[in-house]
């Protein structure tokens, strides 16, 4: 059986090349490659993406998956053998229900709106991207008729990203946060507004990039293994445990975008550089899903960047930076400019305490459109109304409002709910390290280090072996729970604004 079992593993291991490839490719695409490359380029994406998933679902793997069931059961049930059998049965079971051709096609056009989308942000022009994004809709609408039945027909594209968990489930947590989050955000609204205008005077672009790039190299990302380039929406991809890209983008009269940008996108790259190399191109050496994914992003983004500790030792080091445009600013002033509370129109700009609300309007949308109650052509409006409804604000342009996330030009409908379940594993998480590490101390002179340690120990070295529950439980004794965010958000927002 041990030789089955490195048949089967030496398969995944083609498929996941290919996957390599494609992720490659598409990196590219969003950094380096002509705007007229789209066409050709979502050609390769559509056949190699076919390759891939022929590949994955020829019978063969069914039958060596099938024969090491009972081989499975007599060992470890926490080995990387058993392991990997469970998420390869669980992905086969997944991919077979899906046609190649289906695959392929879902490829070709989210390779090519990507493009589309990209010009129709810079231009502000909806209509160019509309025929695009309801032809998404419309194929993302085939894939989940392949589950069939579902209890909504929103659970299989979510499943996607966060496996295991239901429509039902997200509603019930957002439920929950939405009315808390909104209490907070009235109490605070009432109070002074704090300043931040500071943050938006000119600051340059080559100073803002070195000074991201050493406060990542100090959270401990390996260059030797991964690299930093330019994207219109950052991202990040990885192409093997050894090659892991970030991108950010730089506004020269926004401080605070870049760096946050490159703190997020570095947590996730964190994560990849943390998993075990002995699960190299295998289905294991990756994250557990998009919410664990995000809780690391979200965790070196906010909970280590925005907090106090942090910024007694960062804010000495950009005021040095950048002394002309800190010069008049404190280290209160700046702690309390980089936490003001406001509703914004662009999610990845927001507050911690609105943030979410961007999330909940997303889902509201891709579930209004997926069940037919809406339609693409009505989505700027609804947009519009929904922002009204969440956060009290109308965007005047649809650069502001429908057009500025990628993910739907990439296809990911069901993705963002993640972000929201990152922020609350994330809270989880910190608190679990805080209670072993005391980090106030460590943050407060610079030494990041040790969390990188603790995480990659309880976190990162597992890559997917484990389900997303299971692992937020291993580490914090219980599963995902929204109390601690919601704690967090409190005491750190009332203290404050006084509220």
């Amino acid at each position: 059986m041990e030789k089955k079992f490195q048949q089967l593993k030496a398969s995944l291991a083609e498929v996941h090349d290919i996957q390599s490839v494609l992720a490659l490719l598409d990196w590219d695409h969003q950094t380096y490659m002509p705007k007229e490359g789209a066409e050709e380029r979502a050609a390769q994406i559509g056949t190699l993406s076919e390759i891939a998933h022929r590949k994955f679902t020829d019978k063969k793997i069914g039958d060596l998956l099938k024969e090491l069931q009972p081989w499975a059961a007599g060992r470890d049930p926490e080995s990387d053998e058993v392991c990997l059998l469970a998420v390869a049965a669980r992905e086969y079971d997944r991919r077979t229900r899906v046609p190649a051709k289906l695959v392929a096609e879902f490829a070709r056009t989210t390779a090519v709106a990507q493009s589309v989308w990209e010009q129709a942000l810079h231009d502000n022009d909806f209509p160019r991207f509309r025929p695009h994004l309801e032809k998404i809709f419309q194929l993302r609408r085939e894939y989940a008729g392949c589950f069939q039945p579902y209890r909504h027909i929103y659970d299989p594209l979510l499943d996607e990203f966060e496996p295991g968990l239901t429509t039902a489930e997200v509603q019930k947590i957002f439920k929950k946060i939405r009315q808390l989050q909104t209490q907070l955000i009235r109490d605070l609204a009432a109070r002074p507004q704090v300043d931040n205008a500071f943050l938006f005077r000119h600051y340059g672009d080559r100073k803002q990039w070195e000074f991201g790039v050493d406060v990542i190299t100090r959270f401990g990302f390996d260059w030797s293994r991964g690299r930093q380039d330019r994207a219109v929406h950052p991202f990040t991809n990885t192409f093997g445990l050894c090659d892991i890209r970030i991108t950010t983008h730089i506004y020269p009269d926004n401080v605070a975008s870049a760096l946050f940008s490159t703190m997020h996108e570095g947590g996730h790259a964190l994560y990849e550089q943390g998993v075990d190399r002995g699960l190299s191109r295998t289905l294991l050496g990756t994250g557990a899903s998009l919410g664990i994914h995000e809780s690391q992003s979200r965790l070196w983004e906010n909970l280590v960047g925005r907090s106090h500790d942090f910024w007694v030792w960062a804010f000495p080091r950009l005021k040095k930076t950048f002394p002309a445009q800190l010069a008049d600013v404190s280290l209160e002033e700046f702690y309390r400019g980089i936490n003001r509370v406001e509703p914004s129109f662009i999610r990845t700009e927001a507050d911690e305490a609105t943030y979410n609300l961007h999330i909940m309007l997303r889902l509201e949308l891709e579930i209004g459109v997926l069940e037919g109650k809406f339609e693409v052509k009505d989505l700027p409006e609804l947009w519009r109304a929904k922002m009204k409804e969440y956060l009290g604000i109308v965007p005047d342009t649809d650069r502001q409002g429908v057009l500025q996330d990628v993910h739907w030009s990439c296809g990911s409908i069901g993705y963002f709910p993640t972000y929201a379940l990152g922020n609350l594993i994330s809270a989880q998480i910190y608190a679990a390290a805080d209670a072993e590490l005391g980090l106030s101390k460590l943050l407060r002179k610079g030494e990041f280090l040790p969390l990188r340690e603790w995480l990659r120990e309880k976190l990162h070295r597992h890559g997917s072996k484990f389900a997303p529950q299971e692992l937020v439980k291993r580490i914090t004794g219980r599963g995902i729970d929204p109390q601690p965010y919601l704690d967090y958000l409190n005491t750190k927002y009332r203290a404050i604004y006084k509220a």
